[in-house]
């Protein structure tokens, strides 16, 4: 599974229950596809609120290599849009977000676009967003290899229509599609072929995000989304929490059986991440929403599970982590697809837990996790923001845990270690 690097971040050993409020910064599903919308939109927009990180980062140095005008300023980044253009060059990063969304709007760009990202970058699934805009009408160059690098010829112009594609490795297949395919001369209409599309609630949130743009979108057929052609309206946003983000801090209370409160979770959301409310109840902890946030007070003791993760995968590191405390045993499913995630999930999550003493077996599609008593050592993350974020739980409560480039988690959550040392009363480590 790789080499250890030489930095090495010593987690916080919590000396007592975690007793805190914390703020998570913006949705990083929500921004870039603001920002998205907002390129392709009549007028400018505002995203409010925006998480600054780097994700983020490349999705606007993308767009502003099509042409699109973004001003950041201390509220937010001012989007106007400009007629998409080329050539020019796309550094993905290891986004999936970018590598994915942008593809579908660069054909609209009068000249090509070329991408390329991070090495891990090049093995993460592309081929059936690339074979869906040749079907479209597009002009892909891709040496063959269905996946980054990869050339966008850009005309201008995108015919649209029909297709068919297999999204069981990313709903983010589909969701490229329907952000882009409104402006399209025929629209879109995606008809899933394959196993379950893992992730659901992200389709649901980019279905939502067109709507209040006023796109007509049909997803009342199983498998099937259906984007009208017409012009995306100019929208400001304010965007929620990352709930995904979260995770870890709510966690935090759990396994020390103290209290968290993240403050600003929204009553009613599209996120993935609100479903850390059910998994964090079904684990053992008391959690209750009201207008100041979300609060989670710890049990004494916390309970194994047997949870189907698969509408909520990005959510399985941190969940592991957790399960590797219980006092029973549990079982993660419905997971197969989070192998071509910023790393092998499923892998990394069993090398690392095993080489802390734990017990932990892959499946198929998950994981099985027999609790044992874990011991301090190195913990590598794979250049993968969730897997530090399991780390950093795990090191609350196991000592001389040392976590492999704890920046990773800059991907997301550019202050993790500092948000993560103010929750524990601390300075952050330098």
């Amino acid at each position: 599974m790789g080499s250890l690097a030489s930095d090495l971040w010593t987690a916080p050993l919590a000396a007592a229950a975690v007793d805190a409020d914390v703020r998570i910064p913006g949705s990083k599903s929500i921004t870039n596809r603001a920002l998205l919308l907002a390129a392709l939109a009549d007028g400018p927009s505002v995203v409010r609120h925006p998480l600054r990180a780097r994700d983020t980062a490349l999705m606007a140095g993308a767009l502003r290599t099509l042409g699109t005008r973004i001003e950041e300023t201390p509220q937010g980044w001012n989007v106007t849009p400009e007629p998409m253009r080329g050539p020019g060059r796309v550094d993905c990063g290891l986004a999936g977000t970018v590598m994915r969304f942008v593809p579908p709007v660069a054909v609209l760009a009068c000249g090509d676009i070329a991408f390329d990202g991070d090495p891990r970058a090049r093995e993460r699934p592309m081929g059936p967003i690339l074979s869906a805009l040749r079907a479209l009408g597009g002009a892909v160059d891709d040496g063959g290899r269905n996946a980054l690098p990869f050339t966008v010829r850009g005309t201008g112009a995108m015919p649209g229509g029909p297709v068919e594609i297999d999204a069981s490795a990313s709903s983010q297949f589909v969701s490229a599609l329907l952000l882009a395919g409104s402006r399209y001369d025929a629209g879109v209409t995606v008809h899933h072929v394959g196993k379950a599309v893992p992730s659901l609630p992200h389709i649901d949130l980019t279905v939502a995000m067109l709507r209040e743009r006023g796109v007509a979108v049909d997803d009342g057929d199983a498998h099937t989304w259906r984007v009208e052609p017409g012009p995306i309206r100019a929208y400001d946003t304010d965007v929620e929490p990352d709930l995904s983000n979260a995770a870890p801090f709510l966690a935090a209370g759990l396994v020390t059986g103290g209290r968290i409160r993240v403050l600003g979770w929204p009553e009613t959301t599209e996120q993935a991440g609100d479903a850390l409310r059910d998994i964090f109840t079904l684990m053992g902890a008391h959690v209750r929403l009201d207008s100041e946030g979300l609060t989670l007070r710890g049990p004494d003791t916390i309970t194994g599970v047997d949870l189907d993760l698969h509408d909520v995968s990005e959510l399985t590191p941190v969940v592991a982590a957790v399960a590797a405390l219980a006092t029973g045993p549990s079982r993660l499913r419905g997971i197969a697809h989070i192998r071509g995630h910023e790393t092998d999930r499923l892998a990394a999550l069993a090398t690392e837990l095993s080489r802390l003493g734990g017990d932990v077996r892959e499946t198929e599609d998950g994981l099985e996790i027999s609790p044992r008593p874990l011991r301090g050592g190195d913990f590598r993350t794979y250049h993968d923001h969730r897997m530090a974020h399991a780390a950093a739980v795990l090191g609350l409560v196991v000592p001389d845990l040392r976590v492999e480039d704890i920046a990773t988690t800059g991907k997301t959550l550019p202050d993790f270690a500092a948000m993560w040392s103010a929750m524990l009363g601390r300075e952050a480590a330098a």
